[in-house]
Formats: C-alpha cells, sequence, structure tokens
C-alpha cells in the first residue's frame, strides 16, 4: 500500500471526538483525495496545506502531558514535526521524538500507531510563513522521570502539564486543540 493510501486509511478510521474534529477530519479526507501533494517540500508552507505529525508524550498516573514552549509558534505545544517526502507519519514521529527530546518513541500500547486525533489550522507568526497544517496527533507513553535531551535551538524548554492545568491555561499560551484532546483521550477506551 502507498503512503499515501494508508494516511487516508489512518484518517478514516479517526472517530471525531466532536463537531469541529469532524469538519476537520472531512476537510482532510477531502485534501487527501484531491491531491498528491500532501508532504512540505520547501520552508516554512510549500505547498500549503502539508502534513504534520504531533505526539503527545503521556504519563498514564495523572494523564499529564509533556510540552515544549516552541520559540516560532509562541505558544505551549505537544512536540512533532513535518512529515517528509513519502514518509509514513509514524516514521516521523519515530524521527521528530529522538530529535527534539532525545529519546525513543514508546507508541501507546492502547493506541499503537495510528493517529487518534486530527486537527487543520492556520498557523500563526508572519503573514509570509502562515500556512495551513494538517495535523495528525499521536500518543506515546512516558513518565515524568524519564531523563529528556530537549533541543533547546527550537524551544525555550519543557515541562510536564496536567489536564487540570491545561484547562486553566490562558487560551493564548498553548495548543488551542489541545483541550479537545485531551478530552477525547480521557473519553476514549484503551484497546
Amino acid at each position: 500500500m502507498r503512503v499515501h493510501d494508508e494516511i487516508r486509511a489512518m484518517v478514516d478510521a479517526i472517530v471525531p471526538v466532536d463537531e469541529l474534529e469532524a469538519q476537520h477530519r472531512a476537510e482532510c479526507r477531502a485534501w487527501l483525495a484531491g491531491t498528491e501533494d500532501i508532504f512540505r517540500r520547501a520552508k516554512p508552507r510549500t505547498p500549503s496545506p502539508h502534513l504534520v505529525a504531533y505526539f503527545l508524550l503521556r504519563d498514564e498516573t495523572d494523564g499529564g502531558v509533556l510540552l515544549v514552549d516552541h520559540r516560532k509558534a509562541g505558544m505551549w505545544l505537544p512536540s512533532g514535526g513535518h512529515v517528509e517526502p513519502g514518509e509514513h507519519p509514524a516514521e516521523t514521529v519515530r524521527r521528530e521524538v529522538l530529535e527534539e527530546l532525545g529519546v525513543p518513541a514508546v507508541f501507546h500500547p492502547g493506541f499503537g500507531e495510528r493517529p487518534v486525533f486530527v486537527t487543520v489550522s492556520r498557523t500563526v507568526g508572519p503573514p509570509e510563513d502562515q500556512h495551513v497544517d494538517v495535523s495528525l496527533w499521536f500518543v506515546l507513553s512516558g513518565d515524568r522521570g524519564q531523563k529528556l535531551r530537549p533541543d533547546l535551538g527550537e524551544f525555550h524548554g519543557v515541562r510536564w502539564w496536567t489536564p487540570q492545568e491545561v484547562a486553566t491555561a490562558a487560551p493564548a499560551t498553548v495548543e488551542p486543540h489541545l483541550n479537545r484532546m485531551l478530552g477525547k483521550l480521557a473519553a476514549l477506551p484503551v484497546r
């Protein structure tokens, strides 16, 4: 199966948590059906939209997640990155977790190597850099005690956040869809 077809199948398997995710999934499906040009070829925005793989490093003890204070975005985000041409998004997660946090990817056993959430978002920043990211969200197992080596060229820092801390954070300081993703994780049955 071609990577493009695998990505389409992964998106088809996502069960939306709410109307906005249903809308984003429909937009993503229409985009995938209408083009083969889904990978970023030139920084920062060619083509727009393009595919991104986010991952939440999640501690099962309290549902906390590791977020990065992203220098360019100016907010706390899950780690992740652009899917390279021809790359499977699970491979992007493996590559990015090593590059950004210095640890190997351990996919959450209940969700495996497939995304559980999809978003379509316009990026922040100068108008000439803005573009649309189609983001597939994966879940990795982690714990607060693990040794990380964050990429401080890309991040001001990293820290663990409880779902309550994310819920009470000023909206402009955290990824806009993060609360919805955490709500979905709390409601999903772990297989």
